[in-house]
């Protein structure tokens, strides 16, 4: 007799942001204060932005380089910054170095020093996730077909976002829980979280979901 599958209990989140008093008026000023704060800063400012609402370039999908462009208008680092990609590194230390190195580099090439106007410091903030039980559980992977095209927002950052940054895990709870079909996890693992929305990674999740139980089911 097979084992049976734990139940998958589908979770919601909200962000509350909190300020680390540390604040940038420079580009040497973001050097130092990238040095000095926790790395879940670091991590709030790359991935935070998908649950809360974005008034900046999209283009510019991060939070430094965002305030790189606007308000030190250094369009050169600013697509230096915005290209980094959060996914790819470890663990927010490593994340943050690379940041540091590419801040650095751009240190090393300009002839003077890069202002903000007075009104436009960087706010160094940091995150912390409210996390609740929606009631909702899922006793099967096929189940997933049905449940993702009107999961939460919220609900998406923590399953799948949140998810990957913990120690003891490093992928999404869904691929976690689908245990025994491998397939699905690889599909799964192929998309990438950060240059998106989440209304576009949920859409991604379900087609896949969808497309892999329609062909198991033929």
């Amino acid at each position: 007799m097979p084992e049976q599958r734990n139940a998958f209990i589908v979770k919601d989140c909200a962000l509350v942001v909190l300020a680390t008093g540390i604040h940038a008026q420079s580009l040497q000023g973001l050097y130092e204060g990238l040095l000095a704060v926790p790395t879940d800063s670091v991590y709030h400012h790359f991935w935070g932005g998908l649950l809360r609402a974005r008034f900046d370039d999209p283009e510019f999908n991060n939070d430094f380089a965002a305030w790189v462009r606007h308000a030190l208008h250094d369009l050169p680092l600013a697509e230096r910054l915005a290209v980094i990609d959060p996914a790819d590194f470890v663990d927010t230390e490593a994340l943050r170095q690379e940041v540091l190195e590419v801040v650095e580099q751009r240190l090393d090439e300009i002839s003077g020093p890069l202002w903000a106007p007075r009104d436009q410091r960087f706010h160094f903030m940091r995150g912390q996730l409210v996390v609740f039980d929606t009631g909702l559980r899922l006793s099967e992977p096929h189940e997933l077909v049905e449940l993702l095209p009107k999961l939460s927002l919220g609900s998406m950052y923590y399953h799948v976002i949140d998810a990957r940054s913990r120690p003891t895990q490093g992928v999404d709870d869904f691929r976690t829980w689908i245990d025994g079909h491998a397939g699905l996890g690889e599909e799964l693992s192929q998309i990438d979280p950060y240059f998106t929305s989440l209304q576009d990674l949920r859409d991604q999740y379900a087609r896949v979901v969808s497309a892999y139980f329609t062909m198991d089911a033929r």
